[in-house]
């Protein structure tokens, strides 16, 4: 991630330099130099509304294009393990938490249906007898495989209060599907969707991809169409990043040159088709359909509350420190990690020892980016309210976004056009500061 002169000079290599979910990436994350206990770290946040985030790092199989944390078809024993060291973490969390309310909670992964009903069922107890959520009152979602929905497993996330399921389909289309290295039939997603669609979840996200190899604009529009044949609440288009260490990534290294990068074309006329169903766009990705419930649970905003992250992968997130496990993409390292982690006792799950130190000029990085890159934007107000000063003098480089007419600032918000959006992966990267760029270059190659 070469740190550019300008804006401007960095959207002119082009509108996908990286995805900035969350920041600082955990490229950044380092072995404390001591341990750090937990109690004390979260005695001093404001507990009132917290997120639960638990990791499952399993999958029926490794995508071309995955570079998350997760391993393919693990043994029976050691996904039992996991979920046994997943319970034995949340009951040292509730003696570390103390007085605290959920008010969200998420299965990722990985994939968390690759878990058998009874293992949902125990997670989701332990999450409720642990941590103390209530199921049935506060959002919560979970991440799925088609081939990995079946009723059973849906029946156990509907009982235990589940409202919102995201399901990876990618492309409808097989040819495309075989260029991302994932077979998939359309039944099987066909059988998932409508599985999903009688249990009575409220909410139904669909995740495409675009840029795939051969994918052109009328293949990509068939397969949002295919989509929204199902009506759903949201609907997530991620861009294809080939990236080292993955399937694609290795693949690409024999090739003797790339094809042409048609991703921003393809966005494009996905943004259009989308808008043009009635769905709103929410940030680059994120689109949302108007018949898409509202939000009826406790109030959150993941710029001020807490994330408490259980599992091998999770990051916690408090005002000062990120923490969480090591991060690999390669299966060797990826497993030893695992291993350690079920092999973790409860004096281990009570401290930090991998994270990052969020000074207060990376809480005010941390801060733009999660803003700025979703709608409505970045409010000056709030940026007041939390920092005691104005985000354009504490980041003087947000000045050359409008000038380029990446965004606009009224109405108290510094918020993306449509042309900012577009580029919100090239803006994110921007923003990441000299100390994270340096760290994220010397743990290996781009995210």
């Amino acid at each position: 991630m070469p740190a550019p002169a300008s804006l401007a000079d960095l959207i002119a290599h082009g509108p996908y330099q990286a995805y900035s979910y969350s920041y600082p990436h955990k490229q950044a994350y380092r072995r404390l130099d001591t341990p750090r206990p937990l109690a004390p770290l979260w005695a001093a946040e404001d507990r009132r509304a917290l997120f639960a985030y638990l990791h499952i790092p399993f999958c029926t199989m490794r995508c071309g294009f995955c570079n998350l944390f997760a391993m393919a078809r693990p043994d029976e024993d050691l996904v039992q393990r996991y979920v046994d060291a997943l319970v034995r973490q949340m009951r040292v969390m509730d003696g570390v938490l103390g007085g605290r309310r959920f008010a969200r909670l998420a299965l990722g992964g990985g994939t968390p249906t690759y878990l058998s009903p009874a293992q949902l069922e125990t997670l989701f107890t332990a999450a409720e007898r642990h941590l103390g959520i209530a199921l049935q009152a506060t959002p919560s979602g979970i991440e799925a495989s088609p081939e990995t929905v079946t009723d059973e497993r849906l029946a156990v996330c509907k009982a235990m209060g589940v409202d919102r399921v995201s399901l990876g389909i990618q492309s409808f289309a097989a040819d495309e599907m075989r260029a991302l290295a994932r077979p998939q039939q359309n039944p099987v997603v066909v059988q998932a969707i409508e599985r999903i669609r009688r249990a009575g979840f409220p909410v139904l996200n669909l995740d495409l991809i675009y840029g795939i190899e051969g994918q052109t604009r009328s293949s990509l529009l068939a397969s949002i169409d295919s989509a929204l044949a199902f009506a759903p609440e949201e609907l997530y288009l991620y861009p294809l990043y080939v990236r080292g260490q993955t399937g694609l990534g290795k693949l690409a290294l024999r090739r003797d040159s790339a094809p042409a990068d048609s991703r921003l074309d393809l966005y494009a006329a996905a943004r259009d088709h989308l808008r043009a169903a009635g769905y709103t766009q929410v940030s680059m990705r994120m689109f949302r359909a108007p018949h898409a419930p509202g939000d009826s649970g406790p109030a959150y905003c993941c710029q001020d509350d807490g994330m408490v992250g259980l599992g091998a992968g999770a990051r916690s997130y408090t005002r000062g420190l990120h923490y969480s496990g090591a991060y690999a993409v390669e299966r060797s390292a990826t497993r030893d990690i695992v291993q350690a982690y079920v092999e973790q006792d409860e004096a281990g799950f009570a401290q930090a020892a991998h994270g990052f130190e969020l000074d207060a000029q990376e809480q005010r990085r941390r801060y733009a980016i999660q803003s700025l890159l979703t709608r409505p934007g970045l409010s000056h107000a709030a940026w007041r309210q939390r920092f005691g000063s104005d985000c354009l003098d504490d980041l003087p480089q947000l000045r050359e976004l409008q000038p380029l007419g990446l965004a606009q600032d009224a109405n108290g918000l510094l918020a993306l056009t449509d042309r900012g959006l577009a580029y919100a992966d090239t803006i994110g990267p921007w923003l990441v500061s000299a100390r994270v760029r340096a760290l994220m270059a010397e743990h290996g190659p781009a995210c």
